[in-house]
């Protein structure tokens, strides 16, 4: 019996031992992946980091420049966009080469009388013309379209002795929104043609010679379709009509009366108008048009491609992409280098926006004038 005894212990021995080694073994098991575990959550928390700071430094970059950098204005800058074009006095050969001629299709500098070719209505004209073909614009909102045949080339004489403000502001968008929306839907039908184009395998003979004008038109070298896309679309309805009311006193300048300039682009090519603030060595004028309608374009053609509006464009290109309507009270901080007031300009196009109800036009369009026409915009 004692041998027995003797006999289980000489077998249980190496059973602890065996034992005391498997837990030691599964001990060390554990810690191992605690430790593994332990360096990849660190590892985890610093890749986050880094992605959320590279990510970040942009906008970091920009809060410091905007609160704690000196303040910055532009002196229309914008505006010299027409002496590069006209007199050819670019900085380098690749932006002769892009800005070459975008205004050609415009009639930007009338060489004979101002509006001597085309007739004005008087005020009161206008107002009946659009009395009887029912156009106002509690319709306008209700309907949301707008007649282009209703578009005049001139601004009437007597704005400024319109007394009633509100009447005189009523009048003014009657006036420029069915010249804003024609222009917009131009751009929109080109743009709706270029995706079109970009979609498609192989290209026709008409189409590629229709890109190489746009190429001209926008002012792109190299045919990058890329920047096309960009640059190729529309100023939000109320942006333009608070730029032209602000520009013009809600069309009572000199300016907009006599060369129908609507958004005071200037000019050194020795047609236009002279300011009658500028010093007595200043050369430049303001671009004077043939009709309102190339005072639009050329607006559009100028934030389309001149580089102060960079921003601009990549704003509303972000916007087209997350759910392509457009918003003019977002893209307007991005239009301080239109004016030399900077910031400030920004703020007043804004408030001119709000006060008057201007977003109520932005999804307005065209009243279609054939079956084909309505399926295209």
């Amino acid at each position: 019996m004692v041998k027995k005894i003797r006999n289980d212990a000489v077998f249980k021995k190496p059973l602890i031992e065996k034992t005391k080694k498997s837990k030691k073994i599964i001990k060390n098991f554990f810690e191992d992946n605690r430790k593994e575990y332990k360096n990849f959550y660190i590892y985890s928390l610093i890749s986050f980091f880094l992605i959320y700071s590279f990510f970040s430094l942009p906008n970091i970059a920009n809060y410091f420049e905007d609160n704690f950098g000196e303040n910055k204005t532009t002196v229309n800058i914008s505006k010299k966009n027409f002496e590069l074009t006209f007199n050819n006095k670019n900085k380098s050969k690749e932006e002769k080469t892009n800005l070459e001629n975008i205004f050609e299709d415009i009639d930007v500098f009338p060489s004979s009388e101002l509006n001597s070719n085309t007739s004005r209505l008087s005020a009161s004209t206008i107002e009946q013309l659009f009395q009887d073909t029912n156009y106002n614009l509690k319709i306008v909102k209700k309907t949301k379209l707008v007649n282009i045949g209703n578009a005049l080339d001139h601004l009437p004489t007597e704005m400024k002795s319109i007394e009633n403000i509100k009447k005189r502001k009523n009048l003014f968008i009657q006036i420029v929104l069915p010249l804003i929306i024609e222009e917009n839907t131009k751009i929109k039908l080109d743009r709706k043609k270029l995706f079109v184009i970009l979609n498609k395998n192989n290209n026709s003979k008409a189409e590629i010679e229709w890109l190489k004008k746009k190429f001209k038109q926008y002012g792109i070298a190299k045919n990058d379709l890329h920047t096309l896309k960009v640059r190729m679309d529309e100023i939000p309805v109320s942006l333009a009509i608070a730029q032209a009311a602000k520009e013009t006193g809600w069309g009572t300048s000199r300016f907009a009366q006599k060369g129908n300039a609507l958004f005071g682009q200037w000019t050194w090519s020795g047609n236009g108008i002279k300011p009658a603030a500028a010093d007595s060595d200043s050369t430049h004028k303001v671009a004077s048009f043939k009709v309102l309608k190339a005072s639009v374009k050329a607006y559009q053609r100028n934030i389309n491609t001149h580089s102060s509006y960079k921003k601009f464009r990549k704003e509303r290109a972000v916007q087209r992409d997350n759910g392509g309507k457009l918003d003019s009270l977002e893209l307007v901080k991005f239009l301080d280098k239109y004016a030399e007031t900077g910031i400030e300009y920004t703020k007043i196009l804004s408030k001119i926006i709000k006060q008057n109800s201007l977003t109520d036009f932005d999804d307005v369009k065209i009243l279609p004038t054939s079956k084909k026409l309505k399926n295209l915009i």
